[in-house]
């Protein structure tokens, strides 16, 4: 069994920015005991925020989040900013094989990426962030099918998370359709999870998709808390390592 989490963690800062909740994201997500943790709006460095925060940590917040658990991590920067920048980030029980980020920005103002890894059992993994508006995501599918395309083999096992922006659903229906993959919440529930805002989520912004696996357990996290950890729900599930290669056609 491979347990998987996603989470758009807004740069470690509540809904409004009121609060700064790293240590309790961290806490959080510990909890869920993952395999696999994919992340979105992951720190690498902020000198203004270092200097702002007395628990700000020293390393980057995707190095403190995996800190004695996850040993393994690769990092996407994809926003650069004269005193910082961040991105994507995946956590890792298992060690990766390789990793690359690519960018897929559409213009400068809204810098986006992909950041793909394999782990060592063979698995084609993706972070993702897309973009807020619609030619901008469907600019960024295209990458996404050109970069899946060219890292992974036909037929391979795969897993894509990540917040899609994915307001009305439309890029879910795309990506059904051309990579013939399903979220894991539509093959057990029938439907995408409900995980923006957080406070009363009325929009399905993330996701997690599979190819070849089974899916057992699905649960939406971190959410309905006095306080919330950040503007979006957690997606988490498990799922089945025997691979049923899917049917390919020509």
């Amino acid at each position: 069994m491979l347990k998987c989490l996603s989470y758009n963690i807004h740069k470690g800062f509540s809904q409004t920015n009121a609060r700064y909740l790293l240590d309790d994201i961290r806490y959080a997500i510990r909890q869920t005991d993952a395999d696999l943790v994919f992340l979105q709006e992951v720190i690498g460095k902020n000198i203004k925020h270092q200097r702002a925060y007395k628990n700000w940590p020293n390393e980057s917040q995707f190095e403190f989040l995996a800190d004695q658990v996850w040993p393994h991590f690769a990092y996407g920067k994809n926003a650069i900013y004269q005193h910082g920048h961040h991105g994507n980030a995946i956590l890792s029980s298992h060690p990766f094989n390789h990793w690359k980020n690519f960018d897929i920005s559409r213009w400068n103002f809204s810098q986006r990426g992909i950041l793909h890894g394999v782990i060592n059992q063979g698995i084609y993994v993706y972070c993702i962030h897309f973009g807020l508006l619609a030619i901008e995501k469907n600019f960024q599918f295209k990458q996404l099918l050109n970069v899946i395309s060219n890292t992974a083999p036909p037929g391979a096992p795969l897993i894509i998370a990540g917040d899609f922006n994915d307001w009305r659903g439309s890029l879910d229906k795309k990506i059904q359709q051309e990579l013939g993959i399903t979220d894991v919440f539509k093959q057990l529930d029938g439907k995408l999870a409900r995980t923006f805002p957080a406070k009363l989520p009325l929009f399905s912004m993330d996701r997690i998709y599979t190819r070849g696996f089974t899916v057992s357990k699905t649960q939406k996290l971190l959410s309905g808390r006095s306080h919330d950890l950040s503007d979006h729900c957690a997606i988490y599930c498990e799922i089945d390592l025997t691979f049923n290669p899917p049917s390919i056609t020509k």
